[in-house]
């Protein structure tokens, strides 16, 4: 699994619901979401 910051808990989490998308320079990206509180995550790199 991929671990992103979440904003709201304040630390690293294992995303839930990861799905890899591109950026608009090319760049791999993943986004999903906190599986404690349900906010948004997001980390380049892939």
């Amino acid at each position: 699994m991929t671990q992103a910051y979440c904003v709201k808990c304040k630390a690293k989490v294992e995303m839930s619901n990861a799905q890899k998308v591109t950026l608009k320079n090319g760049k791999p990206a993943m986004k999903g979401t906190c599986p404690k509180c349900g906010t948004k995550v997001f980390r380049i790199g892939g």
